[in-house]
């Protein structure tokens, strides 16, 4: 081969894989950051929830403080928030617009491109933890040392569980669906999921089912880390089951078109 030809090769070449998912995390990322609405989504309406549940009643009896009980539950937010509504909602009008299908055939690669949306979630999700810590902190929380190495690693594994759900909506269902599917469920989760508010402050029949959804089943764990300091080991299985199911779906029914 000449130097010119091998050259010529060697331009060509595309970035190693590992480079090309963290550039295409990197995009993903600023693109959330960049979007006004899910800036709101992601950082002001959990901040909101944070302050609302500190100074009313709602979660009286559960602990010797307000703040230490809501927190838990608004980290768990975060991560349905970014994960769920803002990935479902981007990746649902990515595919519209044919971005998802001019993505897959680089040499980026599908695989390539899951990772980078996983990457994004997760890197906006240290953002959204930041933010929310320091005004718990403000307002007297005071989590045990245990529960903090235990929740970081069930807030990924709540995170992942939701990119997955949202991944599957998007994949599966018009944009336009996407988008009504994803904010009304995140409604449904934040209100009567058991995400922020415990099982037993939710009314009626739901009570009986929260624990099971993936919304209270991270709410849950991430109560039980950051409030006793203990590991629900339920929950944690029920997200992994959540996970597995939701990411098998999607691989099986998503649509890049």
């Amino acid at each position: 081969m000449t130097p010119a030809a091998a050259t010529i090769r060697g331009a060509s070449a595309p970035a190693p894989l590992v480079r090309r998912v963290l550039q295409q995390g990197r995009y993903e990322t600023l693109t959330m950051l960049r979007n006004g609405e899910q800036l709101i989504l992601a950082v002001v309406l959990p901040l909101m929830a944070l302050v609302a549940l500190s100074v009313t009643p709602l979660l009286d009896g559960l602990g010797a403080s307000r703040i230490n009980i809501a927190t838990p539950g608004v980290l768990a937010l975060c991560a349905m928030s970014t994960a769920f509504t803002g990935q479902g909602i981007a990746t649902g009008f990515d595919r519209r617009y044919g971005v998802l299908r001019f993505l897959s055939t680089t040499p980026l690669g599908k695989a390539g491109l899951i990772a980078g949306k996983m990457l994004a979630v997760l890197a906006v999700l240290v953002i959204q933890t930041a933010i929310v810590t320091v005004v718990a902190l403000f307002l007297g929380w005071q989590p045990p040392l245990a529960g903090v190495l235990l929740g970081a690693p069930l807030l990924v594994l709540g995170a992942l569980s939701f990119t997955a759900l949202g991944l599957l909506v998007a994949g599966t269902v018009r944009p336009e669906a996407t988008l009504a599917i994803t904010n009304l469920l995140w409604i449904l989760f934040g209100a009567l999921g058991g995400i922020v508010l415990p099982s037993s402050r939710i009314p009626g029949p739901f009570s009986g089912v929260v624990d099971f959804l993936p919304s209270g089943a991270l709410g849950g764990a991430m109560r039980a880390a950051l409030v006793g300091g203990q590991l629900n080991i339920l929950a944690v299985v029920i997200l992994l089951g959540w996970s597995v199911l939701a990411a098998a779906a999607a691989i099986r029914w998503f649509k890049w078109s």
